[in-house]
């Protein structure tokens, strides 16, 4: 068995040959449409950005000078990409030379509809919205959606992907952002449609949200979601694995903020929590994939403790 159809195994639950983590078998092929940028400026919607130097850096939404600046005159407001202005040859090329017996070819989408309706109005003024203007706010969600489902179109014509990364944060450590009444009513039927789109043409959805979404897990499953990443553990893990067992797969969920980005804790640390993570998610026959439950720098030390152990005990444990 390759590594491509082990993660397919883990994926779907039939009894991989071991567990995967989370970049073995897949090649991800960014699109030319940045989202967010990588240096300061403006993104495709015109949404300003700023950057900061250093390992810890990257950028991070500016703040003021929103491009939409009253809820109620949006439609005035707003501009779409154009997805067909872009240049997708490079994109393509790089697809083309991926083996695909070996490897899944993955695209990504980030900046979902909750993310790109705060970048435009500013997280306040969103967050507001959502129980002032509820209405304006469907219209906008389903308007962001539209362009999402023609973004992957194109994407998928150009890269023929397998898996897709979509992003969308939809919670703090402790909660949605919004109420799960609110997120069902303005966010879900509009990202079920772009899952619509992607299992029409055969895509694989790996819905990326960080913080404690548990509350809607049961919803992403409903709407067609095939995985869900990066599962922190500010979520009941072993809770969900055992209430929603293969009808998800689980990727992540090795803790980043309590262990392997903690300075008092050692690579032995680090064994223990990727063995209990193992025991947690991966039995009785697949439907997790490891990895950290955020993707920053991390001391290299603990990141070879941490790659070892899934190579060692993460095939032991479905010899046992």
């Amino acid at each position: 068995m390759n590594i491509r159809e082990n993660y397919l195994k883990a994926i779907y639950s039939r009894s991989p040959e071991w567990v995967p983590s989370v970049e073995e078998a897949v090649r991800t092929i960014r699109p030319p449409i940045q989202e967010r940028p990588r240096r300061a400026g403006k993104d495709a919607f015109g949404c300003e950005w700023c950057f900061e130097e250093g390992a810890q850096g990257g950028t991070f939404p500016g703040h003021g000078n929103y491009v939409i600046t009253d809820i109620e005159n949006w439609k005035e407001q707003l501009t779409l990409p154009d997805v067909s202005a872009y240049d997708w040859s490079e994109v393509r090329e790089r697809a083309n030379q991926i083996d695909r017996e070996q490897y899944l070819v993955g695209g990504f989408i980030e900046m979902g509809i909750f993310e790109r309706i705060y970048l435009l109005m500013g997280m306040e003024e969103a967050l507001i919205a959502y129980y002032t203007n509820e209405e304006e706010m469907c219209e906008l969600a389903s308007v962001v959606a539209d362009y999402k489902i023609e973004f992957l179109k194109k994407y998928h014509e150009e890269v023929h992907m397998d898996i897709l990364w979509y992003g969308d944060d939809w919670g703090t450590q402790t909660n949605l952002f919004i109420s799960p009444e609110k997120w069902r009513k303005i966010i879900k039927p509009h990202t079920k449609r772009i899952y619509d789109c992607a299992k029409s043409l055969g895509i694989i959805v790996n819905q990326h949200s960080c913080g404690k979404i548990e509350s809607v897990l049961g919803d992403m499953i409903e709407m067609g979601a095939d995985c869900w990443n990066p599962c922190q553990p500010c979520n009941d893990l072993a809770r969900l694995k055992k209430e929603y067992g293969s009808q998800i797969c689980f990727i992540g969920g090795v803790d980043s903020q309590f262990v392997l980005d903690n300075p008092q804790a050692t690579p032995d640390d680090v064994v223990t929590e990727v063995k209990r993570r193992i025991d947690e998610m991966a039995l009785p026959d697949g439907g997790y994939i490891i990895g950290p439950s955020h993707s920053v720098p991390y001391n290299p030390e603990k990141l070879n403790a941490m790659m070892r152990t899934i190579k060692e005990y993460g095939r032991e444990i479905y010899q046992k």
